[in-house]
């Protein structure tokens, strides 16, 4: 499994144990989020994660910045792109089983790191379900 991650200043911190923690699972991870907690544009570091799972050239993606709000906003303007804001495990198992989710959204100033963590592998581990969400997500991409 291939996996994109970014985040702003607010997300440094995470990012790396998040890193730490896909790597020790064996998933190869991009980096494409700042490496210090100088303040940045999250934009700059989320594009290239949701270009990344657009052009499917990573599985999923990660992205992580204070209130998660953001950098969310920022990946679902990517078409292909379903960016869900995460903040409970149930939340991330909802977005993967009903809403196909193939971008997590962590809010960092509002999550605790091991909750994070846990959120992280709620996200990798739960599968889409189909069925009748398969129709509602395949309506969700606005026409151009």
């Amino acid at each position: 499994m291939n996996i994109s991650i970014g985040n702003d200043h607010a997300g440094t911190d995470y990012k790396f144990a998040i890193i730490k923690h896909l790597k020790a699972k064996g998933i190869t991870v991009t980096n494409h989020g700042t490496d210090t907690n100088e303040s940045v544009d999250y934009p700059d570091f989320v594009h290239p994660v949701a270009e990344d799972v657009e052009t499917k050239k990573t599985d999923l993606g990660i992205i992580i910045c204070g209130s998660g709000n953001g950098a969310n906003m920022t990946a679902n303007k990517h078409q292909n792109v379903r960016s869900a804001l995460c903040w409970t495990k149930e939340i991330t198992a909802l977005a993967r089983q009903h809403n196909d989710a193939n971008v997590l959204s962590i809010p960092a100033r509002f999550t605790s790191l091991p909750l994070a963590i846990e959120i992280v592998d709620t996200f990798l581990n739960t599968d889409f379900e189909g069925g009748r969400h398969k129709k509602r997500v395949s309506k969700i991409p606005a026409s151009c």
